[in-house]
């Protein structure tokens, strides 16, 4: 059983009175506990916690940032000393809605192709998984309320369970940060309906049907969103679901819609979190806000059997293995030898090894992403 931390702090003698919920003890496995007022004991007043403690029990160290929002645990083992995980009490307990679930079969699952073969190392083993089945087109129009906000573990970000409230269809989607069940959202990628534009007296000003549909949450073709707006789960095409900024914390922004240049009206400027500045089609889909869940990248799995529960082998070093199984193989183990470094498979690991021909320019890349020499000498001002 796992007991989180609690930060050691000097209390005021009513303290106990006033915030009786402070010294009860609390695990991660369970619920809180909450006193019962019934009895004439009046509640305590509101506790203000800030955004980055959103729990009371479970207060990180503020010397420390990079545990600030994250739970840590007593080291009652040697697999908890190191483990630090994303505060995310707002999470379903229960199971997910198994309509829209498949089981995940198959050899697959250990990295290896239809013939057998392993074409992904280090993949294999892990929990059992059902897959979710998310909407990433959402092109079904009116209304929908969140009931829930659920994890998923094909994917680092959140997914919110959503209900139409016309027909009581449910689905999911990839959940933005700050979205909790109770909130309604909709999708304009059929168009701004009547009843919209009736309500702003028939006005089709730009500005007016944006303060009203770039809400987050919202899907949009990218063409209705202001610039400036950061947005997520972006499309490439028309008529195509979402295919970027999918990943937890990911977002985009939008830069310049070029509605004053003829040859580039029909594509929108989309800067990504890489720097890169590309075109897309003016009609491709985009939900305002960023991806949930933006402390996953900060998460410590504390022990390597965690890493086995999530499907991940190890990985060998190439000089400790055989002259026969790898480049860097053979000798005492502790070199590599005389050789550059390369994968398993002979291909070069440093000095800019280049797979794209020059002649193959991605046309709608408007400014490419700074790499290479260019990104360490970012890295050399920014010191």
């Amino acid at each position: 059983m796992l007991q989180p931390r609690i930060r050691p702090c000097s209390f005021p003698q009513n303290l106990p009175f006033l915030y009786p919920s402070l010294f009860l003890r609390h695990y991660a496995s369970q619920g809180h506990h909450h006193p019962d007022y019934s009895s004439g004991i009046p509640p305590p007043p509101p506790l203000t916690v800030t955004s980055s403690t959103p729990s009371q029990t479970f207060v990180s160290k503020p010397d420390k940032k990079y545990l600030i929002g994250l739970r840590t645990y007593k080291p009652r083992t040697p697999g908890v000393r190191h483990l630090r995980r994303p505060i995310n009490d707002h999470l379903w307990k229960g199971r997910p809605f198994k309509a829209l679930t498949f089981p995940r079969k198959g050899h697959g699952i250990g990295g290896r192709n239809v013939t057998g073969h392993i074409t992904m190392r280090h993949r294999g083993g892990g929990h059992k998984r059902r897959i979710r089945m998310i909407d990433f087109d959402r092109w079904e129009a009116g209304k929908h309320s969140v009931e829930r906000i659920e994890y998923d573990p094909g994917r680092s970000a959140h997914i919110a369970l959503l209900k139409r409230m016309e027909t009581g269809r449910l689905s999911y989607i990839v959940a933005p940060q700050g979205m909790r069940a109770g909130e309604v959202v909709e999708s304009f990628r059929q168009g701004v309906p009547q009843a919209l534009l009736d309500s702003l007296g028939g006005s089709t000003d730009a500005g007016m049907i944006a303060s009203k549909t770039a809400l987050r949450g919202n899907c949009l073709p990218l063409h209705m969103i202001p610039p400036g707006t950061i947005v997520y789960c972006v499309g490439l095409y028309n008529g195509k679901g979402a295919q970027m900024c999918r990943s937890a914390g990911t977002f985009a922004t939008v830069v310049n819609k070029n509605d004053q240049e003829p040859k580039k009206r029909l594509y929108v400027d989309v800067k990504l979190k890489s720097g890169e500045v590309r075109m897309i089609h003016r009609d491709a889909c985009a939900t305002i806000g960023v991806a949930s869940n933006s402390s996953h990248f900060r998460r410590q799995l504390g022990k390597a059997g965690r890493s086995r529960w999530l499907g991940i082998r190890p990985t060998v070093r190439g000089v400790a293995m055989n002259a026969n199984e790898h480049p860097h193989g053979g000798g005492r183990g502790k070199s590599k030898g005389n050789v550059l470094s390369q994968s398993i498979w002979g291909t070069l690991a440093k000095g800019g090894f280049k797979t794209r021909k020059k002649s193959n320019v991605n046309r709608f890349v408007v400014t490419p992403r700074r790499q290479g020499v260019q990104l360490k000498a970012d890295k050399k001002t920014r010191k």
